[in-house]
């Protein structure tokens, strides 16, 4: 870490105190720890803006294991992707549903598609991509 450095900030009492409440409910015991959340939090999504920059994340699905062939797509399709896709997490949610959750590394452009894809294929009820970073670049 760097040398740390005192800013000051004028925010308004109700913005501040809604603030406080928000930050309490997270768990944080300062404003300071929150205030660089914030900040790392902007700064990792314009890193992931760009198309070309690394990227890591994760691809959460939910989908009804019982549409035909649904199964065997999502699978072919992570295998011509075997090296942007990490790992994957399957479970069985309840007779008709999975969750399945894919870890994902590359470029955000490439990462972006992969998940799209993904999500888009007919049967998938709902998707998310989370892109983050590997933090080397975060302080």
């Amino acid at each position: 870490m760097g040398e740390l450095n005192r800013i000051g900030v004028a925010i308004d009492s109700d913005l501040l105190d809604q603030f406080d409440r928000l930050i309490a409910r997270r768990g944080y015991t300062n404003r300071s720890e929150a205030f660089r959340d914030l900040i790392r939090d902007e700064l990792v999504e314009k890193t992931w803006e760009s198309p070309g920059s690394n990227v890591v994340g994760t691809v959460t699905l939910v989908y009804d294991h019982h549409v035909r062939m649904l199964n065997e797509k999502l699978t072919d399709m992570q295998h011509e992707h075997h090296r942007s896709i990490l790992s994957t997490l399957h479970v069985h949610l309840d007779h008709d549903n999975c969750l399945e959750v894919l870890v994902v590394r590359g470029k955000a452009g490439d990462v972006q598609k992969i998940a799209d894809a993904l999500i888009s294929t007919k049967g998938v009820k709902h998707g998310r991509l989370t892109i983050t970073t590997s933090g080397a670049d975060l302080t």
